[in-house]
């Protein structure tokens, strides 16, 4: 029997998405298969999601937020700033780690919907850079960092931390060394914006 209408949220549809792409796979995954899953037609779930391309975006969003919410802790946070850095950037690390390694058909799912959504991912990338910005700036307001604009010093940590949060290194994630070659780039890191 089907649910009532309001008990019906997009955060339950989105979790049944989760599932029925983790067993169908992107390609096979349909509407039809999530409102199956859920007990309703697959009009209620166009309800809430205009189009298969909006449900799967939104999924794709909800994966990508997750890492904000865990992070924007440590942006947040009052204290020094390169203790706050060095612990963000390790649990974007450690994040991006467990969803590779906890539950690879699910991560590789989401590889393929965050290659059809490059503007959930530019969003994604946007804010996790504002975030490392929050906090190299107010490492340069407490005399700890030197870097003359903290948003291009956070794009630049971004981008030299890349082996450690792009899906495309996953399969370096698990090899011996990983650990010590986050801890030299997170050490390199942490000396430039001292100097």
């Amino acid at each position: 029997m089907a649910p009532p209408p309001d008990t019906l949220t997009p955060d339950r549809i989105l979790e049944a998405t989760e599932d029925v792409l983790r067993r169908y796979g992107p390609a096979k995954a349909t509407v039809v298969d999530v409102a199956r899953a859920l007990g309703v037609s697959h009009g209620s779930v166009y309800r809430h999601f205009g189009s298969k391309a909006a449900l799967r975006e939104a999924v794709t969003e909800r994966w990508l937020d997750q890492s904000h919410t865990a992070l924007s802790v440590f942006a947040e946070a009052e204290g020094p700033a390169e203790p706050r850095l060095r612990a963000w950037l390790a649990g974007l690390f450690a994040a991006k780690r467990h969803k590779a390694g906890d539950d690879p058909e699910l991560f590789a799912t989401y590889m393929v919907l965050v290659g059809e959504n490059s503007g959930v991912v530019d969003r994604h990338i946007g804010t996790m850079i504002e975030q490392l910005a929050v906090i190299i700036g107010s490492g340069v307001r407490s005399g700890e960092f030197t870097a003359p604009d903290p948003s291009a010093a956070a794009r630049a940590v971004w981008d030299a931390t890349n082996r450690f949060h792009d899906p495309a290194y996953a399969a370096e994630w698990s090899r011996p060394g990983i650990d010590a070659a986050f801890e030299a780039i997170c050490d390199l890191i942490l000396r430039g914006l001292r100097a």
